[in-house]
């Protein structure tokens, strides 16, 4: 959520903001703004809509000259989209300007404060309390002063900050949202995401919580909030950059749907090894994973369902009982976290904030930990006991896709060697799933290509009201996904059932014309699902099903069938998921609607 970027050196630096904003903005936001400092004056544009008008307003930043400047994509918060609450904030005389992601938890406190100290406030935000508080402890020492106010603020933050007084020095702090620095040919850059800076730099180094840092063109300087200097390791980002571009796409979510071969074969292939699986980043003994006496699995979002399929895996698989849990509501009861536990966060980004706070929440009462991110050098990356990459580059769409895909076969990697050590899955077996692993691929990419049907499909309901997604077993984790890729960018409204469960109420809002998508790939439950088909079927529904191919007797109680490859039944998901993906892009795309950007969605949720 937000986006931040921060240039200091010998290019001019607004155009290099817009730059980095530009990457930024599948963040999600409503407003943009700049603050670039020229001749001992802070001068600031911002404006409430698209990047595009931030852009025009400025000549493409030709217009707003200075060597230091903070720029901003805002998702609101306090405050209505607006001019006037876009960011950078000053204090009263201009003289301090700041860009924040985050909330600030006591603002109005403060705000009170400082109104009884005769301050006044242009903006309904919790931003400029910050610019006013700088204001009001500032002694003509930055560091001092920021600190001072670190002590003060409650809540998460991530800032830049620009001081009239030191025109050499750009500030960035952070406390629980995500701000990387590093240095580019001839300055120094902060951004809130790698993918901002790739462009100019692929050594970055991540800000921890609680640290400030200064940099000038040719230095970078960090220290904790008792202003002790700290010594901080670089980071290599290998991402390749034109990953970040659309690369003749129109959405870079149809992008990203194409890269899916590609992302799940580099997230499994380093880790099979002569017909092993090897995990190196586990950091268990056999005999500690032979001890695991329950797994609970927390997460947000798309990565939830990665989790709900990979329940009925490692149950299936290593006899292992697992429970899925929403972060949100994990961290906000008493969780019972019993010996040998392990908790397994999942989180694209690695900073969801929920999901970050469920991981401390659990290291806390005791848990062995271990995430499964995709951005290297990520708060939930450093934090976990033990870290498993998925390798699906940056994912810049909203609506996720390949890091989905990615994260389903980390886990599937998990839960078969985990069954292997346990002995409830033979060394022959192993071998058979991993050939099936391997076949991925190149299966998935038979889907994609194949989108087109899907596409005709998705033409003819772009009407639709209400659309129902049902399935069982790994097919309901499926369902779960797919309902959520359509209502996120077509607006539709949408829900995803076990379909089982229709008779205990649901089945009462099905009428002439209703859309249902049926996921009917798991054989021990097909003849089931079929009949769940008819029930709908007889109530007037319209149902497009997803089968495995040679099942073509889903085609009697079906309007469309999409057929999918045959595979292991656990590896399913990865290839049901492709059509129900590409049918929420299609959807959306009928409908004219930004299918990268959905409204009042961020890509990542560093608040709560």
């Amino acid at each position: 959520m937000c986006g931040i970027v921060g240039y200091i050196g010998k290019e001019e630096a607004a155009p290099i903001l817009l730059d980095g904003l530009s990457k930024l903005e599948y963040r999600g936001y409503d407003s943009a703004g700049m603050a670039v400092l020229n001749d001992d004056e802070i001068f600031m544009t911002k404006s409430k809509g698209k990047l595009e008008v931030l852009n025009q307003l400025t000549h493409g930043g030709e217009t707003l000259k200075g060597h230091l400047g903070i720029g901003h994509t805002r998702w609101a918060t306090h405050g209505e989209p607006s001019d006037l609450n876009s960011h950078p904030h000053l204090n009263a005389n201009g003289t301090i300007a700041v860009v924040h992601n985050g909330i600030i938890e006591n603002y109005a406190k403060l705000k009170e404060k400082l109104i009884k100290k005769g301050y006044e406030f242009k903006s309904e935000t919790d931003t400029e309390v910050i610019a006013q508080m700088l204001d009001y402890y500032y002694n003509g020492d930055p560091l001092c002063t920021i600190a001072t106010v670190m002590q003060r603020i409650e809540g998460s933050y991530a800032l830049g900050v620009i001081f009239k007084d030191t025109p050499d020095v750009l500030y960035a702090v952070r406390k629980d949202s995500p701000l990387i620095v590093g240095h580019t040919d001839g300055g120094s850059i902060i951004a809130s995401d790698v993918p901002a800076v790739l462009k100019y730099t692929r050594d970055v180094i991540f800000i921890e919580n609680e640290e400030i840092v200064t940099l000038k063109d040719n230095e970078i300087k960090i220290f904790n909030i008792d202003r002790e200097e700290l010594d901080k390791p670089v980071k290599h980002i290998d991402w390749d950059a034109d990953a970040a571009e659309k690369g003749g796409y129109e959405f870079f979510m149809l992008k990203e749907i194409n890269e899916q071969p590609k992302a799940i074969k580099d997230t499994f292939s380093p880790r099979i090894k002569d017909g092993k699986i090897v995990i190196e980043e586990l950091l268990m003994s056999e005999e500690e994973i032979r001890n695991i006496k329950r797994i609970c699995f927390v997460a947000c979002g798309s990565a939830y369902h990665t989790a709900v399929t990979s329940k009925y895996i490692f149950e299936g698989l290593a006899r292992i009982p697992v429970d899925v849990e929403v972060a949100s509501e994990f961290r906000y009861r008493d969780p019972i976290i019993e010996e040998n536990t392990l908790v397994i966060v999942v989180s694209q980004s690695g900073e969801t904030a929920d999901t970050l706070a469920a991981l401390r929440l659990s290291k806390e009462k005791g848990a062995k930990t271990l995430g499964i991110v995709n951005v290297v050098g990520s708060s939930i990356a450093r934090e976990a006991d033990m870290v498993m990459y998925t390798w699906a580059g940056p994912e810049i769409s909203v609506a996720t896709t390949k890091a989905y895909s990615a994260q389903l076969i980390a886990e599937y990697l998990l839960a078969m060697h985990f069954a292997n050590v346990k002995g409830n899955l033979s060394d022959e077996c192993l071998e058979e799933m991993i050939e099936d692993l391997k076949a991925l691929p190149e299966q998935v990419e038979l889907l994609v290509n194949n989108r087109k049907r899907v596409q005709r499909f998705a033409n003819r309901y772009l009407a639709a009201k209400d659309v129902f997604f049902i399935g069982r077993n790994v097919d309901y984790a499926i369902s779960m996904e797919g309902s959520l890729k359509l209502k996120e960018i077509s607006y539709i409204h949408s829900e995803a059932y076990a379909a089982g469960e229709l008779k205990h109420g649901t089945i009462s809002l099905i009428e002439e014309g209703t859309l249902v998508v049926a996921v009917a790939t798991q054989e021990e439950v097909y003849g089931k699902t079929k009949s769940n088909i008819v029930e709908v079927k007889t109530r007037g529904a319209v149902v497009m099903s997803v089968a495995v191919e040679g099942n073509s007797d889903i085609e009697d109680v079906s309007d469309y069938v999409i057929y999918i490859p045959e595979t292991n039944k656990y590896f399913m998901n990865s290839l049901a998921v492709i059509p129900l993906q590409l049918f929420g892009y299609y959807i959306s795309l009928g409908k004219g609607y930004d299918v990268d950007k959905p409204r009042n969605l961020a890509k990542s949720v560093t608040v709560e």
